[in-house]
């Protein structure tokens, strides 16, 4: 069972694939797991797993907790690249994350005016208007389209909505005006018996027709790194994910590739 959870609100700075130095914001519980998603590779593990009662941490615990580790920093003379809001599942599901955005934009300009600030969303919740201002404040917007077909996606990703549409997240992808940055996660193997490849061309032709639709500043595009809840999955490997970055690149848009 994979049970990476963060126990604090502020963590790290830890070393990011695709960001940097990275200062971590969890607006989520502290040993448990709130996310509209359950995705089969989660390093966190499966929703139902951990379960909890704790509250999310208030707007003013976080703006104290994030004050107070970025002092520390400034005094230790370590640098961040980016403040990043990750952590135990979706952090656009806390009912203050506009102003808590709104707070660290403030704090980062006083303490590290240098550092983006990254926001790792699903996407579920851009219907939300508070929500949606909310993201179009932040240096990166990155938000997860691992397919581009429905019945991948269940499988995959396995959102909580039965109304999940991608039509619908496609058009919500839209209205950012390019300004925002997909992250994808390719993978393979197998779970509950059935075939789990998001990396056929099928997949891959659907996948850049929602790129060229929606004609982000950048696509991220990764494979797992860490232990994942559904034990049937392998990574894909780099030079599978460089020959998808390729096809990325040629209709004009930033790459950034993990593998």
């Amino acid at each position: 069972m994979s049970t990476i959870l963060f126990h604090e609100i502020v963590f790290g700075p830890l070393h990011s694939r695709r960001l940097g130095a990275s200062l971590g914001i969890n607006l989520l519980p502290y040993d448990g797991k709130l996310c509209s998603f359950d995705c089969i590779y989660c390093e966190c593990g499966y929703n139902k797993d951990f379960r909890t009662k704790t509250k999310l941490p208030d707007r003013d615990n976080v703006r104290a907790a994030l004050e107070d580790k970025l002092i520390q920093l400034q005094q230790e003379g370590t640098n961040i690249d980016v403040i990043t809001f990750a952590g135990n599942g979706e952090p656009t599901m806390h009912p203050q994350f506009a102003e808590i955005i709104d707070d660290t934009i403030a704090l980062r300009d006083i303490y590290f005016p240098a550092a983006k600030i990254s926001v790792l969303s699903n996407a579920m919740h851009l219907g939300k208007q508070k929500v949606f201002d909310a993201l179009k404040k932040v240096d990166n917007n990155i938000l997860k389209l691992d397919s581009a077909i429905l019945d991948t996606v269940k499988l995959i990703d396995r959102p909580n909505s039965p109304g999940y549409s991608i039509d619908k997240q496609l058009e919500l992808f839209k209205l950012f005006n390019g300004d925002f940055i997909m992250q994808t996660m390719f993978v393979k193997g197998s779970h509950n018996g059935r075939i789990v490849d998001n990396t056929t061309e099928e997949e891959i032709s659907a996948w850049l027709e929602a790129v060229k639709e929606t004609r982000p500043k950048e696509v991220m595009i990764y494979t797992i790194d860490r232990e994942t809840p559904e034990k049937n999955l392998e990574k894909v490997s780099v030079e599978k994910l460089r020959e998808i970055g390729k096809r990325v690149e040629e209709l004009g848009i930033k790459v950034n590739i993990a593998g």
